[in-house]
């Protein structure tokens, strides 16, 4: 697997074919995952980050930051928009039904209640905690929301977050002279990142009743 990535970081193009290649592709993979929550968009914008801080230009981790926080800005807002219409119908959408097989109960109720507790404010952390956008956005859905007052909450998270994960990609470039060594290490830290909250409810469920 790791030789694979080196061979193919090794014969990438030119920087400005991966510019003019790169960043639509990234702006529709982190926009479709932020709209269908199952790419790892986190490990994308890492991964896009350590490509660019082995460049020359000046302005190409910049351009990353803006082409993520936008795709991310615009998938969440449609699918919240999407939301809100599954939540005005009598019959629901299969969006809505979507959203809340991926919230948690547990999740959804501490959502609801740091929504009611701080408001909107509360947007901005849930993209930076994992596993913690989709329970977020279905309490601000099941408490109507706005969708005006959504995207002004969800315009700093997204930043935030974009901000979060580029620096983990920086850190990983940093760290090591091959491009795709630093990939190698953003992807593997992004993963832990956003996989570990699962594994600790799981070992939680698992353990925590005959330890008690």
């Amino acid at each position: 697997m790791i030789q694979e990535i080196q061979q193919v970081v090794r014969e990438l193009p030119t920087e400005s074919t991966q510019q003019a290649v790169g960043y639509p592709t990234l702006f529709a993979l982190v926009s479709l995952g932020s709209l269908v929550p199952v790419v790892p968009t986190g490990a994308l914008v890492s991964s896009a980050a350590v490509v660019a801080f082995h460049q020359t230009s000046p302005l190409a981790l910049l351009f990353v930051f803006l082409v993520a926080s936008s795709a991310a800005f615009l998938g969440d807002v449609c699918l919240y928009w999407l939301g809100q219409r599954g939540v005005r119908s009598n019959h629901g959408s299969k969006w809505l039904e979507a959203i809340t097989r991926r919230a948690a109960p547990e999740r959804l109720a501490q959502a609801q209640e740091k929504l009611a507790e701080h408001g909107g404010t509360v947007l901005v952390l849930s993209r930076l905690v994992p596993a913690g956008r989709i329970p977020v956005m279905l309490a601000c859905l099941l408490g109507r929301m706005p969708l005006r007052q959504f995207a002004r909450g969800d315009v700093p998270a997204c930043l935030a977050w974009a901000a979060t994960y580029q620096l983990i990609g920086i850190l990983g470039g940093s760290l090591f002279p091959e491009p795709w060594q630093g990939v190698v290490a953003a992807v593997a830290l992004t993963l832990l990142i956003s996989g570990a909250p699962a594994v600790w409810r799981r070992l939680r469920a698992r353990f925590g009743p005959a330890s008690s």
